[in-house]
């Protein structure tokens, strides 16, 4: 590691945190105290107080300024929903959300500053793809939701009583899509799991993905029982095409085949997701496509009405063709669970926080990427955007 070059210490690894410190000419102890302070969301060497005060001014010089900084709070579901707007030194600004059960702190995190995917029902993708995010900046945003629960509140917002005071899961569903930014991905959740760190159960950490095979088969190299949740959102390719651009690079028969050899590899049930659109995916043959396929993945099927938002030309489905659905996909032998639309008034849907957040700045969101530099993200899953 050269000395000059400024880190982000939550984007390195417990070695790579043991090399910084050795370049340093610290004993190895000196790195598992830092990796402390990190846990417990200090990135301040100033404020590292078992540390030399020498070496404090070294980190100093040596930690690259990357701390998130909190630009707009929304709280919904009498606190228990806190969406955050996190702006990273750069300008770019990225959604994470904290969602509060009895004996369950959940944090959904974005692993992109917009989303190449396409998606055309996705208030993300109206956001355009911008950049890669660094395992650093996904990391600081399990740190940012940590710190809260752990110090009581959000800014003013105080945390329910009742509440977990550390995060308990992770799901990896805000935006952007995880597998085409692998690296960033997998370093988070070696991160999470490290049993000196977060120390998160596997189990406790879904990694979501629209269908993008080579990153699930990468995914199942790690060798850990993490919950992975395909967002399907149609059971046949001539509508799947439409709705998840990725499918006409890895149709259905190809991601069914990887997703049923990712739950033998890791012996772990997988969810579908479902964003149901009114009059688009919420047919009679669109439940019995999906409850054939959730049989002979053994999986379990979740179902979210969609949150309509501005410049998506769909609409949320009526109540009754709703649950319709859902009933006959558990006529069909599923296991199906219609999710709770959590913080739907705090603009909760994945993108929407930072859409109104632009637009009331006076800006335009930027168009999404054409076809063409999607499909050749595709292509390289870990690398960098075209």
């Amino acid at each position: 590691m050269s000395e000059s070059a400024a880190v982000d210490p939550y984007a390195l690894s417990r070695d790579e945190l043991t090399a910084l410190l050795a370049d340093l000419d610290q004993p190895r102890y000196r790195a598992d105290q830092l990796h402390a302070w990190l846990v417990r969301g200090i990135d301040d060497p100033q404020e590292m107080t078992d540390l030399p005060v020498a070496l404090r001014e070294q980190l100093a010089e040596r930690f690259a300024p990357a701390r998130p900084e909190l630009v707009a709070h929304t709280v919904a579901d009498d606190g228990h929903t806190h969406k955050l707007l996190l702006r990273y030194p750069d300008g770019e600004a990225i959604e994470t959300v904290l969602m509060l059960y009895p004996k369950r702190a959940t944090v959904c995190i974005s692993t992109q500053a917009g989303c190449a995917m396409g998606c055309p029902f996705c208030a993300t993708g109206q956001a355009g793809f911008r950049r890669q995010l660094t395992a650093g900046e996904v990391v600081r945003q399990v740190v940012v939701a940590d710190a809260a629960l752990r110090g009581g509140g959000i800014g003013d917002q105080q945390i329910p009583d009742g509440a977990p005071d550390h995060v308990t899961n992770v799901v990896f569903m805000g935006m952007g899509e995880p597998l085409a930014n692998l690296s960033a991905t997998l370093a988070t959740v070696r991160w999470l799991h490290d049993p000196d760190g977060f120390n998160l159960s596997a189990r406790g950490i879904t990694v979501s993905t629209v269908g993008l095979v080579p990153g699930i088969r990468k995914l199942a190299d790690l060798g850990l029982p993490l919950t992975l949740a395909v967002s399907l959102h149609a059971a046949t390719d001539d509508l799947r095409d439409e709705l998840v651009p990725v499918n006409v690079s890895h149709p259905l028969a190809e991601l069914e085949a990887t997703v049923r050899e990712y739950r033998e590899r890791t012996n772990r049930r997988v969810t579908i997701e479902w964003c149901l659109i009114g009059d688009v995916n919420d047919d009679d043959r669109q439940a019995d496509e999906l409850a054939r396929i959730a049989r002979r993945l053994r999986a379990h099927v979740n179902v979210i009405p969609m949150n309509p938002t501005p410049g998506v030309r769909w609409k949320e489905p009526s109540r009754g063709r709703t649950r319709a659905f859902v009933d006959r996909v558990r006529r069909g032998g599923v296991e199906i669970t219609l999710r709770d639309t959590r913080g739907r008034d705090a603009d909760a849907a994945c993108g929407q926080l930072l859409a109104t957040y632009t637009l009331g700045a006076g800006s335009r969101l930027p168009a999404a990427v054409g076809a063409a530099d999607r499909v050749d993200l595709l292509q390289v899953p870990d690398g960098p955007r075209p």
